[in-house]
């Protein structure tokens, strides 16, 4: 018989001692199936990885916005993870949080002030993603609905009332986008700090890093979500009602999505798409996953996500290969890092029943 048996938990320094080991056999692979496949150096190609994320200010800072970005998403899902309600809505969350940011940008750019505009762009952002979260928060409260199911098929008519309002609002017409909203005036665009475009996602992103931190290990709140995620019967027995931390955990992680949605819109693209989430709301599941959905380590995991990504690109463009490659290369450092978070978590026992013994 094969039993997975959960650990107790193992040292800091040791587990991440087993982290680092595990990520140099991943690079030693990936470098064995880059010299057969490819015939180039790995040590040259992982050089042109960290050239690709660090080879400039510039793309450092564009690293750290898209680590921000993600970080952001990641955020935003952690406090359902943790009441284990699986939102999968992220991306539908993203998209009407931008999608309101839009509106306010587009319809009002040339009618109140800048700094009337973008406190309307917070407010109606947050509000969007709050209420798309909101629903399926109420039907699985309200009637024990499947959550993953219902914030994923949220996503699809996120997307579709997008692409709706992509050709209402499509500039020039018949061009399929509505372009750089407010080139011009830059009403609605988030402030420039310092000279640097990237720098005010990034203060802002770790100010919301610092306060769900605080929030999930230090509220009240947190600590009614981490009891509800663990028995709805334990915390109904000590007074916690249920459906109301289910609804108010999925409004402030709806809200924060919906924020990520007008970064993007304000602050990044200035733009609307139906891809402009570009499919944050689903990586951001895995960086809360390999986080354990702790804030402070998901600064790594977005980090280390990202750096991949752009190390990839990079691969593609320097050597003219096929970009997924570089993707395959992620794909098998993920595995093993997946791996062995998995075995640092829980051990394998072996157990023979005619002879009583018990293996690991």
């Amino acid at each position: 018989m094969i039993h997975v048996v959960k650990r107790k938990e193992m040292p800091f320094a040791q587990a991440m001692a087993i982290r680092f080991g595990i990520i140099a056999i991943a690079l030693t692979v990936c470098g064995v199936i880059t010299a057969l496949t490819t015939g180039l150096n790995p040590i040259a190609v992982y050089g042109t990885m960290i050239q690709g994320s660090f080879g400039s200010p510039r793309k450092v800072w564009i690293l750290l916005q898209e680590v921000a970005l993600l970080l952001c998403v990641s955020l935003a899902l952690t406090p359902a993870f943790r009441m284990k309600f699986w939102n999968l809505g992220g991306e539908g969350q993203v998209l009407a949080g931008g999608l309101a940011s839009a509106a306010c940008m587009i319809l009002l750019g040339d009618k109140v002030p800048n700094a009337v505009l973008i406190l309307l762009m917070f407010v109606t952002s947050l509000a969007a993603g709050a209420l798309w979260a909101a629903i399926p928060a109420f039907f699985k409260a309200k009637f024990n609905t499947n959550e993953t199911l219902f914030t994923l098929m949220m996503n699809y008519v996120a997307t579709q009332l997008v692409a709706f309002f992509v050709i209402v609002w499509e500039n020039p017409k018949g061009s399929g986008t509505v372009g750089i909203i407010n080139q011009s005036s830059e009403a609605g665009w988030l402030p420039v700090i310092a000279g640097n475009k990237y720098m005010l996602i990034v203060i802002l992103v770790a100010l919301l890093t610092a306060g769900m931190y605080v929030y999930l290990n230090y509220s009240k709140q947190g600590y009614e979500l981490s009891v509800v995620g663990e028995s709805p019967s334990t915390a109904r027995y000590v007074g916690i009602k249920v459906s109301g931390v289910i609804v108010r955990t999925l409004i402030i992680s709806g809200a924060i999505c919906g924020f990520a949605g007008m970064l993007l819109v304000g602050g990044s693209a200035h733009t609307l798409t139906t891809s402009i989430a570009a499919g944050r709301g689903f990586t951001a599941v895995m960086v809360a996953w390999l986080a354990k959905f702790n804030p402070a380590v998901m600064v790594g995991s977005s980090f280390l996500l990202e750096f991949m990504g752009y190390g990839a690109g990079e691969i593609a463009t320097t050597y003219g290969l096929n970009q997924s490659f570089g993707d395959i290369l992620t794909g098998i450092i993920l595995f093993f890092i997946i791996g062995t978070e998995f075995f640092i978590t829980y051990r394998i026992v072996f157990s023979h029943k005619e002879r009583g013994v018990v293996e690991e």
